[in-house]
């Protein structure tokens, strides 16, 4: 299997990776979405972070990655028929890519034919959904998704379960994952529906000054003439990131978020107009998470502050009147706000 690149050693970028990282320590956020150049290392930024993250025990054989600590409740049908003598292994988190030419029935999963015709037995084949559960389904090109995958996305990513009733199968199973996307909006724009449903989007961009183009030649150019070499140079600092990872997912639920931070959250929603309470949810939960990966036990404005940009920027309304965009229109509600 060939190496990731090293998360520590991707250049620049800053929001993108802080995105990720907190994407990571809190699934329910909703996960990310990577807008911007071709180039610009976002796919290679999306694999460094999966091979920074601390291996979970899994159900072992289970088509479904279950989890053997959860009630039997939260267990795929054959792994909550065997609950009382589970087998579990410690496993890499799962990255899976859902490539755009994907079938329906590659997806979301379908009849096992090569069991039906040689064993006459019906039996449901698992789909990509079924693999990244409890990981990361990653979409380079996710504005040019087809419909009806984006329509099946949509209802897993809203109940967390992927339900099949075809082919006489009646299957359902846990799918829960965090949510990648990329792509260049130049080439056309995400379906609103599913926009919505990624907790964060950021911009990446070209660098525009000589130095830091220098250093990320010099540093894929390293990994590429000995990946093996260059991956321990980075052992520390990789290292440090995944402790400071796996202890904030361990802490998460024990960090409180002040009613000052919640106020402001509902404040700037308010003074920006974004529909429904998601963006308040959303800022509430990466306030808590930057926290955790902080190792603080509180989340204070300033976390709230700093990914506000992140969370709303794809959740306000369009004004024809306003040439600034998104992220112009946020920082100054922020500084109008809170300076």
């Amino acid at each position: 299997m060939a190496k990731a690149f090293p998360f520590t050693a991707i250049v620049g970028q800053d929001e993108m990776k802080t995105a990720l990282l907190v994407a990571a320590v809190d699934p329910s956020i909703g996960g990310v979405l990577v807008f911007g150049d071709r180039g610009t290392g976002k796919s290679t930024a999306i694999r460094a972070l999966a091979a920074l993250m601390p291996k979970i025990p899994m159900v072992d054989g289970c088509p479904f990655n279950c989890d053997p600590d959860v009630k039997p409740a939260g267990l795929c049908a054959r792994c909550e028929k065997g609950s009382d003598n589970l087998k579990s292994r410690a496993s890499p988190i799962p990255v899976v890519d859902l490539p755009l030419g994907a079938t329906e029935d590659r997806v979301i999963g379908a009849l096992d034919l090569e069991r039906a015709l040689h064993d006459g037995e019906k039996a449901f084949e698992a789909g990509l959904l079924a693999r990244a559960h409890r990981g990361f389904l990653y979409i380079d090109e996710v504005n040019l998704l087809e419909d009806h995958i984006v329509d099946s996305l949509l209802d897993v990513a809203a109940s967390g379960e992927n339900v099949v009733e075809r082919e006489g199968l009646s299957v359902r199973h846990p799918a829960r994952f965090v949510l990648v996307g990329s792509g260049n909006p130049e080439e056309g724009e995400l379906r609103p529906q599913l926009l919505d449903r990624f907790g964060m989007s950021v911009e990446v961009k070209t660098p525009q000054d000589v130095a830091s183009r220098v250093a990320i030649v010099k540093q894929r150019d390293a990994f590429e003439r000995d990946p093996e070499g260059f991956t321990k140079q980075q052992q520390r600092k990789e290292g440090r990131v995944r402790r400071q990872l796996q202890k904030a997912r361990e802490s998460l639920d024990s960090v409180d978020v002040a009613d000052e931070v919640l106020e402001a959250a509902a404040t700037l929603c308010m003074s920006l107009g974004t529909d429904g309470l998601r963006g308040e949810l959303t800022l509430v939960r990466t306030a808590r998470a930057q926290a955790a990966l902080a190792g603080r036990d509180v989340a204070s404005l300033a976390d709230m502050r700093a990914l506000a940009p992140s969370v709303l920027r794809h959740r306000l309304r369009r004004d024809p009147l306003d040439e600034s965009g998104s992220t112009a229109r946020i920082d100054k509600a922020l500084s109008a706000l809170f300076d």
